[in-house]
C-alpha cells in the first residue's frame, strides 16, 4: 500500500507522506522507519494553519531519538498547535545493517554537512531539495534533534544568541552552545531569517535521550507561542565559540586503559565522563604517539592552527594547556577520525 504523495517542492529524492494514520506507521520504530525507506517529509494539519514548524530529525542514521519522538507523536493522534513538517533524514544510512550503526553511508558525505554548496553528490541532492521545500513553506523555526557521538549531558547549538533562539533552546534543553562554526548543517538556516536551533539529546545509549526528544516534542507541538519567554523557562548555561579538536586524516587513534604501540594518540575507554565538566591543566587527556602533538588540527574562526596553545605534552601524556569545558567527546573512532575527537571551549575567568 502507497502512502506517500509528491509535492512540487521536493523532487524524487524526497517522499512526501500527508497526515499518515496512526496505524499506518507501523507499531515499532523498526517498522516505521522500514516504511519511510528514503528521506521523507511528513506534513501534519495544525489547529492554526498560517503558521508551519518544522523538525528535523535523523540527519545522521546512527542518532534516533527524533524519529522515537516523532513515532511517538504520530502514534499518538494528536493535532499540533500548528502545521508541522518532520523531516527524516539518513533514512538509507540508518536502514543499513546493522541498524541505527551508520552515521551515513561509507561512500556518501555526511547529509549534515550538505546544506551549502555544493550540492553535487546524493546527500547534497537531498539538502537541496529540502532547503527548497523550507524557502516555499518559510516556517516559523525549525528544531534539528540529534544524539551526541558519546555517552554525555543534553545540550543545543546555535549559530545566533538572540532571545527567540534562546527561547527555542530553553523548551529542550538548559545549555547552549553559541558558535561560530559554518560546517554546512542544517542549523546555519537561522542565516536565513528562519530561527533554526540543534538539539542534542544525549547519546543513544543514555535512557534518558530518548524521553528527553519525546517528551520535548510533545509540548513544543502543543505550544500556541513557542517564543513567549515565560518566567518558568530554563536559565540558560551560555557557552561560546567552541574549536574541534581533530585529528590528521593519516594520524591513527586507540581507546584504551593503557598507551597503544605504534597509534598516534590512545585515549582512555572513559573519557566520556568529562563531557561538560572543566577539564584543568593536571587531567590527563589520553598518550601520544613519537608525533606528538603534530597528529591534531585545531583551527581557530581565523584559520589559525592553534593546537599548541590549547594542548600540552609531558612525557607521552596529553594534557589541555589551559582550563577547556570539553562535549561532544566520542569513543567512536570512525567518528573520532571522520568528524573530530571533541569540542572545546576555554574557561573564562
Amino acid at each position: 500500500m502507497e502512502y506517500f504523495t509528491m509535492n512540487k517542492s521536493t523532487s524524487s529524492l524526497i517522499n512526501v507522506w500527508t497526515q499518515p494514520d496512526p496505524e499506518e506507521i507501523g507499531h515499532s520504530i523498526d517498522e516505521f522507519l522500514s516504511r519511510l525507506k528514503q528521506p521523507t517529509i511528513i506534513q501534519l494539519s495544525g489547529l492554526d494553519d498560517s503558521r508551519t514548524r518544522v523538525i528535523s530529525t535523523l540527519l545522521h542514521g546512527n542518532e534516533p531519538s527524533g524519529l522515537y519522538a516523532v513515532f511517538n507523536w504520530l502514534k499518538s493522534g494528536k493535532q499540533p498547535a500548528v502545521n508541522t513538517v518532520f523531516f527524516v533524514g539518513a533514512v538509507t544510512a540508518a536502514l543499513e545493517h546493522p541498524r541505527f550503526f551508520y552515521r551515513h553511508l561509507p561512500d556518501e558525505r555526511d547529509l549534515n554537512r550538505c546544506f551549502k554548496e555544493p550540492f553535487d553528490d546524493y546527500p547534497g541532492h537531498v539538502a537541496k531539495s529540502f532547503l527548497d521545500f523550507l524557502k516555499e513553506e518559510q516556517p516559523e523555526c525549525l528544531i534539528d534533534i540529534h544524539n551526541t557521538s558519546g555517552s554525555g549531558p543534553a545540550f543545543a547549538v546555535s549559530i545566533c544568541n538572540d532571545l527567540a533562539h534562546q527561547t527555542l533552546v530553553s523548551h529542550f534543553v538548559d545549555r547552549l552552545i553559541v558558535t561560530n562554526l559554518r560546517l554546512g548543517s542544517l542549523m546555519e538556516l537561522s542565516e536565513q531569517d528562519v530561527p533554526t536551533i540543534t538539539v542534542e539529546c544525549g547519546g543513544t545509549q543514555d535512557e534518558q535521550a530518548h524521553l528527553l526528544a519525546i517528551e520535548s516534542v510533545d509540548r513544543f507541538l502543543s505550544l500556541d507561542d513557542v517564543f513567549q519567554y515565560s518566567a518558568t523557562d530554563r536559565e540558560l548555561e551560555i557557552l561560546y565559540n567552541p574549536v574541534r579538536i581533530e585529528l590528521k586524516p593519516d594520524a591513527t587513534i586507540a581507546y584504551n586503559m593503557a598507551p597503544v604501540d605504534g597509534v598516534d594518540i590512545t585515549l582512555p575507554l572513559n573519557i566520556e565522563h568529562l563531557n561538560f565538566g572543566v577539564v584543568d591543566t593536571d587531567i590527563q587527556l589520553g598518550w601520544l604517539g613519537e608525533r606528538g602533538i603534530d597528529c591534531f588540527q585545531v583551527v581557530s574562526h581565523e584559520g589559525k592552527d592553534i593546537s599548541q596553545e590549547l594542548l600540552r605534552v609531558e612525557g607521552n601524556q596529553l594534557f589541555p594547556k589551559q582550563p577547556v569545558k570539553a562535549f561532544m567527546i566520542t569513543t567512536n573512532p570512525i567518528i573520532a577520525k571522520s568528524d573530530c575527537l571533541f569540542y572545546a571551549v576555554t574557561c573564562q575567568g
